[in-house]
């Protein structure tokens, strides 16, 4: 059958409710392509978007945000055959987080926002795997290292759109002094943590690539109606520091224990 096959569908739908016991303890699949576009902030506007117990993870004194732009395929539980498998194009508003764990320092990402052109994604996130997905439709054109992506959101709430191409070296304003450097900063956030509808605890989830190769793509044009938003990042607070681009790459999802979450603003 079909990566997103009738009854490939049928087999996700009818898993199991929402039971912490009861989610796959592992899904697998290729990122066929993934760009993080991220930007430095003013840390003390990142901080009062952020619950207890994240803080701003810095880097030469400025906090990491962004957005994960990935293309996902034949995504299926470990151990179900590929033609079980899913493929979804998804966006996740990110930040750059650090936090205490039983005594010891964690790093990782909390995500805002997470959206997806997949409605079986929507149905599961949250029950089948943790995280909620919002809907929204995608327009991509990915040819010979150019890429155009538009995102909006189906409530109206979010849009992003990205121009770029595929090249050898970050920005020279970039906060990153080499390539080596970013790959280590944002290899280093595997786990991302969000919300749940509730708010009072975050689901989270580990990637695990099978490899890590990242190259630099050159943004033409980006825009994120969340971080273009003055009324959460004021004039001056944010700004584009530098994309990369990684792809075809073997991975696998594991999920987290949640954390109980505090007031936002309070990870300090």
């Amino acid at each position: 059958g079909s990566a997103n096959s009738p009854a490939a569908a049928s087999r996700w739908a009818n898993s199991p409710p929402a039971a912490e016991t009861m989610r796959p303890p592992e899904l697998q699949g290729v990122i066929r392509r993934r760009m993080l576009v991220n930007f430095r902030a003013d840390p003390g506007v990142v901080r009062r978007l952020l619950p207890a117990p994240f803080k701003p993870k810095r880097h030469a004194g400025h906090a990491l945000v962004g957005i994960c732009l990935i293309r996902l395929e034949a995504i299926r539980p470990t151990g179900w055959p590929v033609w079980c498998g899913l493929s979804s194009e998804n966006a996740a508003h990110r930040i750059a987080v650090e936090w205490e764990e039983d005594g010891e320092r964690r790093e990782g990402v909390f995500i805002p926002r997470r959206h997806t052109g997949s409605r079986l994604n929507q149905l599961a996130g949250g029950r089948i795997f943790p995280g909620e997905h919002l809907a929204a439709n995608f327009r991509v054109d990915d040819t010979g290292g150019n890429l155009r992506l538009r995102m909006q959101a189906k409530d109206g709430r979010t849009t992003v759109a990205v121009v770029g191409k595929e090249t050898d070296a970050l920005p020279a304003d970039s906060c990153f002094a080499s390539l080596a450097d970013s790959s280590a900063f944002f290899a280093a956030g595997s786990v991302g943590y969000s919300a749940n509808h509730c708010g009072s605890r975050a689901d989270g989830l580990e990637l695990a690539t099978a490899q890590w190769t990242v190259r630099p793509l050159q943004v033409e044009e980006v825009t994120s109606s969340f971080f273009d938003d003055p009324s959460v990042f004021p004039a001056g607070s944010i700004r584009f520091d530098h994309a990369l681009i990684m792809r075809d790459i073997p991975h696998r999802w594991r999920a987290l224990p949640e954390i109980a979450l505090g007031a936002p603003g309070c990870g300090v």
